[in-house]
């Protein structure tokens, strides 16, 4: 039987659709998850709440430096509210700068993860990802990163090169310094910093407002600053806990850190000394930036979720494994960032709630 020209023509598929078909949402959905996998991007939350209550706090303090026949107009920044422009660009900014130093780790350690049964499945080693993909993301990621800072506050822009040289750094460190963990303390401990100077724009460490002179720390660039040591100290102490899984294959691969140097029980020991720092620094925090109930309250939960964390170790150390149960580490202390997020937007934002928080 003959089929009619028109017939014919609707038989016919379209040049090319014939060898490339279209791609399944289930097959979309797993090339998110295999990228996202790659780059950890659910860990962007170690770092990225406490670059939004720095966020928070610059708005406040921004808000306090405006006269007063402006105020009524940015009501918002007394919230903590900097506007949908600067939030999206500070996100931005964060999630590329997360991707690319992520991306450029599992560059460097390649051929360890290859090595170390407990990374050699991995995407690089594993050929899930491939070393030209990976680089790709790398390299848009930190286009991206400056582009991201270019349309933030000048400032901003200059010091981008400044972040992204900590980024790479230190994924080599680990070759030749002991204090690696120190150097991943510091690449996290930037984006306090960071958001507060995307807000503010300027470096200022006092604040020129007409306030008492607590208040003139409180809305200078002083508590950015202490939250970045805050973030140093609670990383290296994470990150002195989390390396212990890789003391065995560190040591036998020549690899440095202070746990292959000091070995896993006195790993332990400095990471509660740097976890005890972190806890006086957020009590030291939450009296120089006026905090009151939410605040304590949050602090007693971060309390318990270190403490919970220091005794798990231990009990895995007493039973001589280091392997740590990872999701439930990583879950642990993104807790805790997100705990101390809320507590400082309620602080911020919420400015009457509860009447006897004021006592």
């Amino acid at each position: 039987m003959r089929l009619n020209f028109a017939a014919r023509l609707r038989t016919v598929p379209p040049v090319g659709t014939d060898t490339i078909p279209p791609r399944k949402p289930s097959q979309i959905w797993a090339l998110v998850r295999n990228w996202g996998g790659f780059v950890k991007f659910s860990h962007t939350l170690f770092a990225l709440p406490f670059a939004f209550a720095a966020m928070a706090l610059a708005s406040r303090a921004k808000f306090s430096e405006l006269p007063e026949a402006e105020r009524e107009a940015f009501a918002a920044l007394e919230r903590g509210w900097p506007g949908w422009r600067t939030f999206l660009l500070i996100l931005a900014a964060m999630v590329t700068a997360r991707t690319c130093a992520m991306a450029f780790n599992r560059i460097a350690d390649r051929d360890y993860d290859a090595a170390n049964p407990r990374t050699r499945e991995r995407h690089l080693p594993a050929g899930k990802i491939s070393l030209t993909s990976a680089w790709t993301l790398t390299l848009l990621s930190a286009a991206a990163f400056l582009v991201a800072c270019w349309f933030l506050p000048r400032i901003c822009f200059y010091l981008a090169p400044v972040a992204l040289f900590f980024i790479f750094f230190y994924s080599l460190t680990k070759r030749f310094n002991d204090f690696t963990h120190i150097f991943l303390g510091i690449a996290l401990a930037i984006a306090p910093v960071g958001a507060w100077l995307a807000v503010t724009g300027e470096i200022q460490f006092i604040a020129s407002d007409s306030g008492s002179f607590m208040g003139k720390i409180r809305h200078g660039l002083f508590t950015p600053l202490t939250m970045s040591v805050l973030v140093l100290a609670w990383v290296v102490g994470f990150d002195l806990i989390y390396s212990i899984q890789d003391y065995e294959f560190d040591r036998e691969n020549k690899l440095h850190s202070l746990v292959v140097r000091w070995g896993p029980d006195n790993a332990i020991q400095a990471a509660l000394l740097c976890h005890m720092l972190m806890y006086g620094i957020l009590v030291f925090f939450g009296l120089l930036s006026g905090f009151k109930l939410e605040y304590w309250i949050g602090l007693v939960v971060i309390m318990g979720c270190l403490g919970l964390e220091h005794w798990i170790v231990r009990r895995r150390l007493r039973k001589g494994e280091f392997r740590l149960a990872e999701q439930q580490f990583f879950r642990l202390n993104a807790l805790i960032s997100m705990i101390f997020l809320v507590v400082v937007l309620a602080e911020v934002a919420l400015i009457d709630f509860w009447s006897f928080r004021g006592m």
